[in-house]
């Protein structure tokens, strides 16, 4: 697959509504990056198994499988960063999106720029440049920021980019308790409009792919926040 010849960002859109997908298009495509459109769960699958993209915007309500399905299937095979696209902003919703494995969700309607924005935001976050790429190790924990993986005892930990950012943020400095609104501004951003049971969503989904160790463990510190405690 070909990619955008100035910036090589190719975003995948996938909406059920032809006329959604033609105005994202226009406008992200104005902007420099290069667009490919699908219009339901399925489809958009297969080309995620096929092709390269760097971000994903995905809607929440389409006909088959739904937006929340499809995320939950191509988590099992890729980290690809995904943007939740929906007309639905209870908070239940957000956070079941980013349950599954969105990295951003962002609610119907919204100006465009604010997407493009956003789409920036998850791009400088997955893609440091070379001089901000790091790497700490804590016993048989690995997390790298330069390639966003994570191994323990040398096998590869599927996370999204959110999720290793988050760890790495813990690994990086043992025993030190961060408040949830420490880690919202240092992951998610100053401007992140959100609450702070995206962390909360995030450190469970982390504490499930690490599951248990004899030498460290991240540790709930009730009323304050989250620690990676070592023994």
């Amino acid at each position: 697959m070909e990619t955008n010849a100035e910036n090589g960002v190719c975003i995948l859109i996938v909406d059920d509504d032809e006329h959604i997908c033609q105005l994202l298009a226009l406008y992200l495509e104005k902007d420099g990056f290069r667009t490919e459109c699908r219009h339901n769960g399925e489809s958009a699958l297969d080309a995620l198994r096929e092709g390269d993209y760097d971000v994903v915007l995905l809607d929440v309500m389409m006909p088959g499988m739904g937006g929340f399905d499809a995320l939950a299937e191509l988590r099992k095979f890729s980290s690809v960063p995904v943007i939740m696209l929906s007309a639905r902003g209870e908070p239940m919703d957000k956070i079941s999106g980013l349950d599954r494995g969105a990295d951003d969700y962002i609610t119907k309607p919204f100006e465009p720029q604010e997407l493009i924005a956003r789409i920036r935001a998850v791009l400088r976050r997955i893609k440091p440049k070379p001089e901000q790429s790091k790497r700490v190790d804590l016993f048989n924990l690995s997390v790298n920021l330069t390639d966003f993986t994570v191994t323990r005892d040398g096998a590869r930990v599927d996370m999204t980019p959110k999720e290793t950012e988050l760890l790495y943020t813990l690994v990086k400095t043992p025993m030190h308790v961060f408040t949830r609104d420490e880690l919202l501004k240092q992951i998610w951003g100053q401007n992140y409009s959100g609450d702070s049971r995206t962390v909360d969503v995030h450190i469970k989904r982390v504490r499930e792919k690490l599951g248990d160790n004899a030498h460290w463990r991240l540790t709930t510190v009730w009323g304050v926040g989250y620690k990676i405690e070592v023994f």
